[in-house]
């Protein structure tokens, strides 16, 4: 189960509310930064420009692929840990604004994590460290450390454990 915090709205729908649980100037913000990040070909200037004017948590060595669309309203809310990657065209959403109900939840993303391209990692998700996401998967529960997963709906296609179990067996295969 995904980590969210639930808002609840009336009359309107929560995103015609937006700007009554988001400042418009933060939006403002984020969205001028966010698009000059998603062109910048330099991973290490858009990892500087999103720590410090979004107030992302990006680990060393980590790179955010051309056009990756972090949180535009949340941004602070992603965590990304070191060497990781996060693929082209892939989005990180730290809300969901509903008819009657908005979500906030803190996306965890850990150590050396592949994210392929045009993935897209919901609210309130923990991605273990390790773990290589496919691509085109909608993230939609916590990935285990190690795991490969994929598809929409996200299915584990293997842990680390029968990767390892796997990749020893082949080897020994070879000696004999």
């Amino acid at each position: 189960m995904r980590r969210t915090k639930r808002y609840k709205v009336q009359g309107a729908n929560s995103l015609w509310q937006l700007y009554r649980t988001v400042p418009f100037f933060k939006v403002a913000k984020n969205f001028f930064v966010i698009q000059v990040g998603r062109y910048t070909p330099s991973v290490r200037v858009k990892r500087w420009l999103y720590q410090k004017c979004l107030r992302m948590t990006i680990g060393e060595k980590t790179a955010l692929a051309v056009m990756v669309m972090p949180d535009i309203l949340f941004p602070e809310m992603i965590s990304i840990g070191r060497n990781s990657i996060v693929g082209y065209h892939s989005t990180l959403l730290a809300h969901e604004y509903l008819i009657d109900e908005y979500r906030l939840g803190a996306i965890e993303i850990g150590d050396e994590v592949m994210i392929g391209a045009n993935c897209t990692v919901l609210p309130g998700v923990t991605i273990g460290n390790g773990a290589i996401i496919s691509a085109g998967t909608l993230v939609h529960k916590d990935v285990p450390a190690g795991a490969f997963v994929g598809g929409n709906p996200m299915t584990i296609v293997s842990t680390k454990e029968e990767r390892d179990h796997r990749d020893n067996k082949g080897n020994d295969d070879e000696r004999t």
